[in-house]
């Protein structure tokens, strides 16, 4: 089942990312959140630097396809978080030529009924990427107050209908599966028909809790930067527009023709998928890919003496 299931994964805006991060041979790579290595893959067959290059997924599951898929090969591969792989890939000194982040949850993920991540399927409210760690869906809409539901919908799910939400979860404790929960927000918000299910914010404003997603990424974009060499390339592909503003952000602060600017931002406005993606691959529609350069020594001075003219 899970061969199946990693066959069926097709990486997004991959040859958006192949155009813009340049990978030329023997460059080395950080992939961050490698998932199936379809990413990884493409751009290893161009740099073809197999030796220093790393490939990082918090998924058991992942990681074990990863080594079949890479078996044999002195390429690097790492069972753990982005945030706390590239913390000690920084401590240990490690630089790369291209780093690559493609974020939140996989194709595979959604079509695991056991996971938990989707409405579309009965199954226990889990949600966890790492299925090593004790946190799940389960225990945050039984046990959290109805405060740290209504934070949790709102900042995480820009949901609208938060408070109602939270009232209805309350109120119909305990619940244990995915469907039931769906069900749950569709009788809290009245709404039983419209373009997106009115589930749809809550489950990704759980999953985002459960595996703390904003606050690793706010964490570790500054790290990527330290560990790309002078002239390395960071692409980030975000699925919603909560990790898209971070990373613009993010890019912006460190970016610009200002003196002290370590970026060279090579995405003016995101990359999305055009109409041919789209159809073989729909769930490519919210994704959207940054790209920077770090910017080498002679090139700040460069910057710096422009923005004095």
């Amino acid at each position: 089942m899970k061969n199946k299931d990693h066959q069926k994964h097709t990486p997004v805006l991959l040859d958006a990312v192949l155009d813009l991060v340049e990978a030329a041979k023997g460059e080395t790579l950080l992939d961050a959140t490698a998932g199936y290595g379809g990413h990884a893959s493409a751009i290893l067959e161009r740099t073809l630097q197999d030796n220093g290059s790393v490939l990082v997924d918090r998924d058991e599951n992942a990681v074990r396809e990863l080594r079949k898929t890479f078996k044999g090969r002195p390429v690097q591969i790492i069972h753990e978080s982005f945030m706390d792989a590239a913390r000690v890939l920084s401590e240990e000194g490690e630089q790369f030529d291209i780093i690559l982040a493609d974020l939140g949850v996989s194709s595979v993920h959604l079509d695991q009924p056991t996971r938990g991540f989707s409405f579309q399927y009965e199954a226990a409210l889990d949600m966890r990427m790492d299925e090593s760690q004790t946190l799940t869906a389960e225990q945050i809409v039984n046990d959290y107050s109805e405060d740290e539901l209504i934070r949790i919908l709102k900042e995480y799910g820009e949901e609208h209908k938060a408070r109602r939400i939270a009232k209805g979860i309350i109120e119909a404790r305990p619940i244990a599966t995915t469907t039931e929960l769906a069900s749950v927000v569709e009788r809290a918000v009245h709404v039983k028909r419209q373009k997106a299910h009115p589930a749809t914010k809550t489950f990704q404003a759980l999953r985002i809790a459960v595996n703390d997603e904003l606050e690793q990424l706010q964490a570790a974009l500054p790290i990527w930067i330290s560990l790309l060499k002078p002239g390395g390339r960071l692409a980030v592909i975000s699925f919603h527009s909560l990790e898209d503003r971070l990373v613009k952000q993010f890019f912006a602060s460190r970016g610009g023709t200002r003196y002290d600017a370590e970026l060279q931002i090579l995405t003016k406005k995101p990359v999305v998928a055009d109409r041919t993606e789209l159809v073989l691959n729909p769930r490519a529609r919210s994704a959207k890919l940054r790209v920077a350069a770090k910017i080498k020594k002679e090139g700040a001075q460069k910057y710096a003496n422009s923005s004095k003219k």
